[in-house]
């Protein structure tokens, strides 16, 4: 069942023209229009008319039926790139080392490329001088911990976190923490420091034990999976003002969505999501297509039980579901995936500032450092070649505006193998809140 509708979305989610997408959910037939990712009922004449322009894959008299419909006009997304903004968010690369040999880490087990080392506390808090320098009352802010193992490099992260917390509160801006950890070093003072300074805490956790165990081991090669657990069950009884969530890298070896969703959910994580392995600086464990088509299936079923839980009243934490959900409702268009290399930059232990924290290292992404400060010429560079505009497939892809043409270092890493997986996921995502929206408030 799970596999025939993967490919039933995908196959609905083919790109036929660029500026719209049909969604029938049975019960009513809908238009979604990729400029401003708008969506609109579409009665059964023209309805019958889109579909045929796009079954010829005939822009032209798409463009002709949207104007007629009085839904064209000046696009909200435009070529101009985005100039570089002011930096709002900055991740640091604290512990450029880890304890553990997952199979696919794209830092290369923490070290990204290089040396095992760890950042200083005159780096880190030049670091947060430079997120800060000219915060203004209410402005917000973000200071991510990375790694490696973040918490392989304690004493450095807390103090970066206070001077940051006191720089902000002196200024009145509004800075929020997070890190992304692999739970094995956490102890009571860290769950006590975290749940103090609010901090968004991602645990990587791949799966149940044995899953786990086989994708990320310790150096060693002995599994991970109950060191981890032991670490952080602490952690998820003190969530008050942090919040701890499971992340899943998902590969050809770990397809078990749903078991894995519920046993988290099970233990306490205020969410779960899943990401697929595209870029592995080995190959090893990246999803291909049929893995991909595999994987799709699972999130729909998982997508099911969201929305039969949500109509029922319950929470269920599906991260990817419940992120959908809100972008589908405020209309979110976007000429790129995130904010790298515009508000949001990376640190690297030795001060490098990068695109974000998956080019520490990498040349593709420098954009300067703390000693010479960001590079504006380079950012603005970044900027106009990765519009989506510019990227292919992309400028001829209804989705694009909901994707912005995927994650920027997996891309130059590997290209697009993931297309008509995210296609079919917001094809499917779409159907999903066209059920859900008249019945449940859908957060925008």
């Amino acid at each position: 069942m799970s596999l025939a509708e993967a490919r039933r979305c995908m196959d609905a989610g083919a790109p036929r023209v660029p500026q719209a997408h049909l969604v029938d959910t049975g019960t009513g037939r809908h238009l979604l229009v990729a400029d401003g990712s708008r969506l609109f009922d579409a009665e059964d004449g023209l309805h019958d008319a889109f579909a045929a322009a796009m079954r010829d894959g005939d822009a032209g008299r798409m463009g002709e039926l949207l104007r007629a419909a009085g839904i064209d006009g000046a696009p909200m997304i435009d070529d101009t790139p985005l100039s570089p903004p002011p930096v709002r968010a900055l991740s640091l690369a604290v512990a450029q080392k880890c304890n553990l040999g997952c199979t696919y880490c794209y830092a290369q087990q923490g070290e990204f490329g290089g040396p095992a080392r760890n950042m200083d506390i005159e780096v880190a808090r030049r670091s947060v001088d430079l997120l800060l320098a000219e915060a203004a009352p209410g402005e917000r802010y973000n200071l991510a911990f990375l790694g490696g193992e973040p918490l392989a490099n304690r004493a450095v992260l807390r103090a970066a976190t206070e001077h940051a917390a006191a720089l902000a509160a002196r200024r009145g801006a509004r800075l929020t923490f997070s890190i992304t950890t692999n739970g094995t070093l956490v102890d009571d003072g860290d769950a006590a420091f975290l749940e103090e300074h609010g901090f968004a805490v991602t645990v990587s956790l791949d799966g149940t034990r044995e899953v786990h165990d086989a994708l990320r081991p310790f150096r060693g090669g002995r599994g991970s999976f109950d060191a981890t657990m032991r670490r952080v069950r602490p952690l998820l009884a003190r969530q008050r003002r942090m919040q701890v969530s499971a992340r899943v890298t998902v590969t050809p070896r770990n397809l078990a969505l749903r078991e894995t969703l519920d046993a988290f959910l099970g233990e306490g994580f205020h969410s779960v999501g899943f990401s697929p392995m595209l870029a592995s600086p080995t190959g090893r464990d990246e999803m291909q297509a049929g893995d991909l088509e595999a994987m799709l299936g699972e999130m729909i079923d998982c997508g099911g039980e969201y929305e039969r839980r949500t109509l029922a009243g319950e929470r269920y934490a599906f991260a990817n579901m419940a992120n959908a959900m809100r972008e589908i409702a405020r209309g979110t268009h976007r000429p790129y995936p995130c904010g790298a290399g515009a508000g949001y930059l990376g640190v690297s232990a030795e001060g490098a500032l990068s695109a974000c924290h998956r080019f520490v290292g990498d040349e593709d992404g420098a954009m300067g450092d703390l000693a010479a400060g960001i590079d504006d010429a380079r950012r603005a560079r970044w900027l106009a070649e990765r519009h989506v505009h510019v990227q292919e497939p992309c400028s001829g892809c209804w989705a694009r505006y909901l994707c912005g043409g995927g994650c920027h270092h997996e891309v130059i890493h590997r290209g697009r193998p993931a297309c008509d997986y995210i296609r079919g996921w917001l094809h499917y995502c779409l159907e999903a809140y066209l059920r859900l929206s008249g019945r449940v408030e859908i957060p925008a």
